[in-house]
């Protein structure tokens, strides 16, 4: 029987466990976005026993910038950077993966020094002309590129928690009247033409996409249109999806008291789909990871905090569930 535990294979690419450690934001890099050795040992200690780690958001342009010491892949001077950190991850034996992102409308004036840039206009906000989403995504194609070259196994856009891909999917931020507003399919021409381009920039390099699956609000994102936009993304060529919250955030106060709380959005996403899925939630416990997979609701079990507070808990995990499946 699967589980936890068990191999799997993506492309050329075989995970030797199903434990993924999904992008938190350390504030580890430099005021630059340079990688720092604190940044690559973090990673490193964390990798020696994980199927996937996933490296913290980057983000791709000075516009998309969050916060300070944001990690950064908008210029070609931080490669050599991340040359260390993939060099670090691949010597304890897992693949490299890093999360690319642009901040838009969530963005602030103080860090990014102009007006934050959205899909439309609102308090504090820009609304990008057309030309301009052509300009983003040439950005992210360029940092796309970036990462191939420091040698990174695949890259995952973000498209959840409020950032720019998922503000042009939400219904809540997006009230473009041109053909990238209005209806579902208008609200997903952005994101997908994101996909396309960094998709002809990877080769055979895998593709992630972390999916706003949720606003877990009535006039917002629910796992209907979540699914359609899934499977377009499988169409165009995403080889994981990564299914997390979308304007809600990663970590809704309403859904904290839920063991494995956007479990329920993955699996039904997992359901409509052929790629692997990988779910979140607050995820603790290695049995109820174990289970996760075991029963078929995801491919994948991102662990995010326990792993930022105990580095060993992968091993820990693997120790347990190998004592366990043997008793």
């Amino acid at each position: 029987m699967v589980g936890l535990l068990s191999p799997l294979t993506v492309k050329d690419i075989t995970l030797r466990n199903r434990i993924v450690m999904p992008p938190m934001q350390s504030g580890r890099a430099d005021f630059n976005g340079a990688v720092t050795n604190k940044l690559v040992n973090f990673y490193v200690r964390r990798s020696s026993a994980l199927g996937l780690p996933i490296v913290e958001h980057a983000y791709i342009s000075p516009l998309g910038k969050i916060g300070p010491k944001q990690l950064g892949i908008y210029d070609d001077k931080l490669v050599s950077g991340f040359e260390k950190l993939v060099a670090g991850i691949h010597s304890v034996g897992a693949p490299a993966v890093v999360q690319i992102s642009h901040a838009g409308a969530v963005a602030t004036k103080k860090v990014i020094g102009e007006t934050p840039i959205g899909p439309s206009t609102r308090d504090k906000t820009r609304m990008l002309e057309k030309s301009e989403l052509y300009d983003i995504a040439d950005e992210y194609a360029a940092a796309a590129d970036r990462a191939v070259t420091a040698g990174f196994d695949g890259v995952e856009l973000h498209g959840a928690h409020g950032y720019l891909l998922n503000q042009f999917f939400t219904p809540l931020l997006n009230k473009r009247e041109d053909e990238f507003g209005g209806s579902l399919e208008n609200r997903m021409k952005f994101p997908l033409l994101v996909v396309e381009k960094v998709r002809k920039r990877l080769g055979g390099q895998l593709l992630l996409y972390r999916v706003g699956s949720d606003d877990l609000a009535p006039m917002g994102t629910h796992i209907e249109y979540a699914i359609i936009f899934c499977q377009k993304l499988q169409e165009a060529g995403v080889d994981i999806l990564d299914v997390s919250g979308g304007m809600c955030g990663s970590e809704p106060k309403q859904l904290q008291h839920i063991k494995g709380y956007f479990i329920p959005q993955a699996a039904a996403v997992k359901s409509a789909v052929t790629v692997p899925v990988i779910g979140a939630g607050g995820i603790k416990d290695a049995e109820f990871a174990d289970n996760l997979v075991k029963e078929g609701r995801v491919d994948l079990v991102a662990v995010g905090r326990a792993l930022w507070h105990d580095n060993e808990w992968a091993q820990k995990a693997a120790q347990f569930l190998v004592q366990v499946n043997n008793e």
